[in-house]
């Protein structure tokens, strides 16, 4: 019997432990997104016009709670940069910008059609676009992490 575990088996491990951990993180994703603070419309909500919300927030700020907009701002892109974590740790392909990238954006809009068609949200491309940077931004501290 061996006292340390093979090469292969602390990958393993580690494989199984990311799994999990991506797991988790989705869960609480899909609660964040879904569950909490539901709004349910009249109508469907959305905004296609890429940096109006952000825009919005930043040269109004002192119109908003600082809570709001910190939230809608850093929020987007601090709560999708697991993504860039996940992803590329547990495959490979991912550790490409372009193709994490793709994903992302795939993925989010995703959420972002099923908030706006279930009405506990709304479709907002600025949202893809700051959860896609947080992404990227996770990639990029995974990368210098693993040199």
């Amino acid at each position: 019997m061996r006292l340390y575990p093979n090469a292969q088996s602390k990958s393993l491990l580690l494989n199984l432990f990311l799994t999990v951990l991506a797991f988790s993180y989705a869960l609480v994703m899909c609660w964040l997104l879904f569950y909490r603070n539901r709004y349910f419309g009249e109508g469907y909500s959305y905004n296609l016009v890429p940096f109006f919300t952000i825009k919005k927030y930043i040269v109004y700020h002192d119109h908003f709670n600082f809570d709001i907009w910190f939230k809608n701002l850093f929020g987007n892109i601090v709560l999708f940069m697991p993504i860039g974590l996940f992803l590329p740790l547990l495959n490979k392909k991912y550790s490409r910008g372009i193709v994490l990238a793709a994903a992302s954006i795939l993925l989010i809009t995703i959420v972002e059609l099923t908030q706006m068609l279930t009405r506990v949200g709304s479709f907002d491309i600025d949202d893809i676009i700051l959860n896609t940077l947080g992404a990227l931004l996770g990639l990029m501290m995974t990368k210098y992490l693993v040199r």
